[in-house]
């Protein structure tokens, strides 16, 4: 690992947390859903459970946290945003499996891309944003 030019070994988002009330239901939507793969689940620490998943090939993560006591709940807008290679395909395959999209696809002009967004089981909140 080198040394950024502050002083820091960061190098990458390496996974993003995203709050679920249910990680198995979580776990379910993601992978059977979505279909990304299951990278990690195993337990840890005192009764708590890791859960990582992603698109396949994708170098960051998702981890499927349970909320901390008296932390935020899910439900939230999580700021991940993926990309696709054909939004108007994809956006109708999520709706085809029962996922919360938006309505349509968001088709803004100029150098913004098409996109919509689409909530997990939670309610949390994700964006699709077509790559290109």
């Amino acid at each position: 690992m080198t040394e950024t030019a502050k002083g820091t070994r960061l190098a990458e988002v390496g996974r993003v947390a995203v709050t679920v009330a249910d990680q198995d239901r979580a776990l379910d939507f993601y992978v059977g859903t979505l279909g990304f793969e299951k990278r990690a689940d195993m337990p840890f620490g005192d009764g708590h459970r890791w859960i990582e998943v992603g698109p396949a090939g994708a170098p960051t993560g998702i981890a499927l946290v349970l909320p901390r006591e008296g932390g935020q709940g899910s439900g939230y807008d999580t700021g991940i945003i993926f990309t696709s290679e054909d939004i108007d395909a994809d956006h109708a395959t999520l709706r085809s499996r029962g996922v919360d999209t938006d309505p349509e696809v968001q088709r803004w002009g100029g150098p913004v891309p098409p996109m919509f967004s689409f909530r997990d089981g939670d309610g949390n909140a994700l964006m699709v944003v077509e790559n290109g």
